[in-house]
């Protein structure tokens, strides 16, 4: 199959043409893309599809939909995590027939950034899509590092209730699994990895509803009130801060990526495999959502687990709380990985050598360099800033929801063009204008929780 590489040649412009199966032949092999070649080879199934998208999409972060629900209450809490898994699907969707159309006339796009540059102009994709996909990507990794650290430290206490380890200190011991684990040279090589995070996922969802029900009946469980708490500001900001948590917990920003690894022809097998992740979404954000609001009402904490120990005293058998919270940390370092992957791409593309193996010496040596040092940057972020999540909130409000809901509602329209007679072209253009309105007074309410818990900032706290 010939492939027109978007930005293959390193300036975002439609320019080199190869062929996959033909490579090792090909007369202009120093023009290849490293990054396109070796970390987006295109050899998956639309089943490795599937993985992929449920490890970026159902992700450790759902875990916070019961402390959204504190926000909205049930009525606005169900519709807004419908409405959001509705539209995250329709979206996905969206930028999958797009990316299905270029391919089809010889232009497919393996980028975020390649999509930005074909159809929006160069000057969108190299100074907005690319740099937002890069920040909002390497914010998860950071994200997940230190929330697997906070989980890490949790099960040590449980352990050793008196322990003197920091928190820092545990997220230096998540990390250094992430070093091994982003040595795996391209997407499609994690594609049992995230076999196995789909696994995972499903088990600690199923034990975080599981934990909340058993608390929920139990006599340790805390009187369950459904008010919304807080004066008319702090529900105004708070129910746009929630909303800001359900849709950048569906959020992917890689759709591009994961659909350049499927093997060509690539017509309908990203919707097999977004099927296959919305399947697991339905089991895992809904059971979660709603049995961890029942039992703790709006007293639902930042991550449910937390719930699950009171001073010190866990409110249901220790084992079952060390077994709920190694299944997320097992499950963060995939999902960390996975956001990796634009950064490993750009550094893929810098650095090595497409004229030279994939596993050749002349490649592996920078790649593990690279990466190393990528992933020790994280680990670094993670241990000083423990309140990193405010900030990746912002990130989340400023990135997810334009990459996610945003632009695929634009790119479709401008690559199919459709009538404004027709519904998809209105429903396209008010998802668009909506989730537009929403990321900017997500945004505010994201800047006005950093101002708010800026007092309680420290570099290196142990929380």
């Amino acid at each position: 199959m010939r492939i027109h590489d978007a930005g293959a040649g390193g300036d975002g412009s439609i320019s080199d043409t190869y062929d996959y199966e033909e490579l090792p032949q090909h007369q202009d092999r120093k023009d290849l893309d490293a990054g396109a070649l070796f970390v987006l080879k295109s050899k998956g199934s639309w089943l490795h599809c599937g993985y992929h998208l449920t490890t970026s999409i159902v992700a450790p972060s759902l875990l916070s939909l019961p402390y959204a629900f504190t926000f909205l209450g049930w009525t606005a809490g169900v519709i807004c995590l419908t409405v959001g898994a509705l539209v995250s699907f329709y979206s996905y969707n969206l930028i999958s027939l797009v990316l299905e159309h270029h391919a089809q006339i010889g232009y497919r796009h393996l980028r975020f950034r390649d999509m930005a540059n074909d159809i929006l102009g160069r000057t969108w994709g190299r100074y907005y899509v690319g740099p937002i996909q890069l920040v909002v990507c390497y914010g998860a990794v950071v994200g997940n590092t230190l929330l697997g650290g906070e989980c890490l430290k949790a099960i040590y206490l449980l352990s050793v209730p008196d322990g003197s380890m920091k928190l820092y200190e545990f997220v230096m011991i998540f990390g250094s699994m992430m070093l091994i684990l982003a040595q795996f040279p391209s997407f499609h090589s994690l594609r049992y990895i995230n076999l196995a995070s789909l696994v995972l996922c499903l088990a600690y969802s199923a034990c975080a509803a599981t934990g909340s029900i058993y608390i929920g009946n139990s006599s340790n469980g805390a009187e369950k009130d459904y008010s919304l708490v807080g004066d008319t500001e702090s529900r105004v900001f708070g129910m746009f801060n929630a909303i800001a948590i359900i849709a950048t917990s569906f959020g992917n920003g890689i759709i591009p990526e994961i659909q350049a690894t499927l093997a060509p022809p690539v017509k309908g097998k990203m919707f097999k495999g977004l099927c296959l992740c919305y399947a697991i979404v339905l089991v895992t954000f809904f059971s979660v959502a709603i049995s961890g609001y029942w039992a703790f009402g709006n007293q639902a904490d930042a991550l449910i687990l937390s719930n699950f120990v009171v001073d010190g005293r866990a409110l249901m058998p220790k084992w079952f709380v060390f077994m709920t919270n190694m299944f997320t940390i097992l499950q963060l370092s995939a999902v960390a990985v996975v956001y990796c992957q634009p950064t490993n791409e750009a550094l893929e593309r810098a650095f090595a050598d497409p004229m030279s193996g994939e596993l050749s010496l002349r490649n592996i040596v920078p790649r593990v360099i690279s990466r190393s040092l990528v992933v020790i940057a994280a680990i670094t972020l993670a241990a000083m800033l423990p309140f990193f999540g405010d900030i990746n909130s912002f990130v989340g409000a400023f990135g997810f929801i334009p990459l996610d809901f945003i632009l695929p509602a634009v790119f479709f329209n401008l690559t199919f063009k459709p009538s404004k007679r027709s519904p998809i072209f209105w429903v396209n253009i008010t998802i668009a204008v909506i989730f537009s309105i929403l990321g900017v007074i997500a945004s505010i309410a994201a800047v006005r929780q950093i101002a708010l818990d800026a007092e309680t900032y420290k570099l290196f706290a142990d929380v």
